[in-house]
């Protein structure tokens, strides 16, 4: 028997990123700072840009993004390949935050944390809207297939050889975010 309140019957979920009328909007769009750990961590798409080496020019302080990739870095899951001890691992990996969110200047114009930051709604292809982890990918948002190296295979001297703009960019095709508009 199906509950005619909106909800999907117990044990069923709603389809990614429709809200139902008794669960109100999306945990996507609370404040930052209200999410729990779990939508935290669901909020991020698996892009990998945020594992790419960044360079700071000493001069300008405007950041550069290589593509080296973490030596962490699983080239063909775009995901850290020791996610929970990658802090340990690499001392200078930054867990996003929402405190610190608000003040990292490196975070790609895709990024969820960055999007919901400026108040903007999460785009198509983003998995928590389309419901497919591999649409990330399909937009050419994430590095699939974008990783020249991992960091420990390339001299740190020879790191503004592998300097590239993309990571910086929206890609074009993939959709904008938009505004978000009252929920």
């Amino acid at each position: 028997m199906r509950r005619n309140d909106g909800n999907p019957p117990a044990g069923e979920k709603a389809p990614a990123g429709k809200k139902t009328p008794a669960a109100g909007p999306p945990f996507w769009r609370k404040p930052l700072a209200e999410l729990s750990r779990r939508e935290w961590e669901a909020l991020c798409d698996g892009c990998g840009r945020c594992c790419l080496v960044k360079l700071e020019d000493e001069d300008t302080g405007k950041i550069h993004f290589t593509d080296v990739a973490c030596k962490l870095f699983a080239p063909g899951t775009c995901r850290c390949r020791d996610y929970a001890r990658r802090a340990r691992k690499v001392h200078d990996c930054v867990r996003l935050t929402p405190e610190n969110v608000e003040t990292i200047p490196w975070l790609p114009p895709t990024c969820a944390y960055r999007l919901r930051r400026e108040g903007k709604d999460l785009p198509d292809w983003h998995p928590l809207i389309s419901g497919d982890p591999d649409s990330v990918r399909r937009a050419g948002v994430s590095c699939h297939e974008k990783v020249s190296a991992l960091e420990e295979d390339v001299a740190v001297d020879d790191l503004p050889d592998f300097i590239v703009s993309w990571p910086g960019k929206w890609p074009k095709g993939a959709g904008r975010a938009k505004k978000q508009g009252k929920a």
